[in-house]
């Protein structure tokens, strides 16, 4: 039995370990898999409070969970295959073989970027192909960057590059965007944006840092070679809530709701980090929930 487990080791769970270590309850985290969340994929971090110099993403989830490990937390490799929400106490099973049971439960398991899925997409992730303008903007100062998406998100990000970017172009699979009018108009009236419609990246260029991409005509077929600095896919995330599904209150795109901080809709359940926000998907935003998180379990926990 356990006071509280924390799922995911991005900077949303290894903070919350942190407080619920302090607080003595001798939280568990599980890992999973793929530990340390995006931040793992991310090289310069330069907008995390506290570092004047640029710190690896790597580095710093590794200085994150140190910090947790020092107040007590204990570290569990491995995915949460099933889960019980709804009883008390919660039961987790580990890889289809361990069960655990717990008062309290942080999710944290984070959001997904959606990718392309062509080939040189993994291979460059993190030098010259990112998911996150606010992220990785900064370092593409005079440079030609593509853009892959037609929503909001890829509006959102064509228009926030061109803060840096002398060109962004904006790759869509359609002739027409998704994104609403606003955004459309924001892009569309911006000279250093440009469209090319009708088309898919088929392949991404260059070694070890993007040099442009290999593109297919949908309509003709043609394929053809565009050079560019940086590719930014901008296609959506899903959050890792899957194995929740029916238990806990999401929204139409399986965000977890959370209610007067970061409860859910079942008691001793607490949700922090890009698993309950779509909007604004940062490292801070997400350490920072998970602190509430964590301050809201301990009085659940005492209540």
């Amino acid at each position: 039995m356990r006071n509280v487990v924390i799922i995911g080791s991005g900077p949303a769970g290894l903070t919350a370990a942190i407080y619920t270590g302090r607080a003595n309850l001798s939280p568990l985290l599980i890992e999973g898999v793929h530990a340390g969340g995006q931040l793992t994929l991310t090289t310069e971090v330069e907008n995390y409070p506290g570092f004047h110099h640029a710190i690896m993403g790597p580095e710093l989830i590794k200085e994150m969970r140190a910090q947790a490990a020092r107040f007590g937390t204990e570290f569990l490799q491995g995915d949460v295959s099933a889960a019980d929400l709804k009883r008390s106490p919660i039961t987790l099973t580990i890889n289809g073989e361990r069960t655990l049971e717990t008062r309290a439960l942080i999710i944290a398991s984070g959001a997904s970027a959606n990718m392309l899925g062509v080939d040189g997409e993994r291979r460059l992730l993190g030098h010259g192909v990112s998911t996150c303008a606010t992220c990785d903007g900064f370092f593409f100062k005079g440079k030609e960057l593509v853009v892959v998406g037609g929503g909001d998100s890829a509006m959102e990000e064509a228009t926030f590059l061109t803060k840096f970017a002398t060109k962004v172009t904006v790759v869509h699979r359609r002739d027409r965007l998704k994104a609403s009018k606003i955004m459309q108009d924001r892009a569309k009236n911006n000279p250093k944006v440009g469209f090319i419609w009708n088309a898919s990246v088929e392949k991404i260029l260059g070694d070890p840092l993007v040099t442009g991409i290999r593109l297919k005509d949908l309509k003709t077929g043609a394929v053809t070679e565009k050079p560019c600095d940086g590719l930014f896919v901008a296609i959506g995330h899903s959050p890792n809530t899957k194995l929740f599904a029916g238990q806990l209150d999401m929204d139409e795109k399986g965000y977890i709701k959370t209610h007067g901080g970061t409860g859910t809709n079942l008691p001793g359940v607490f949700a922090a980090g890009d698993v309950q926000d779509h909007v604004y998907r940062q490292a801070v935003t997400a350490a920072g929930s998970g602190c509430m998180a964590a301050i809201d379990c301990e009085r659940w926990l005492e209540s």
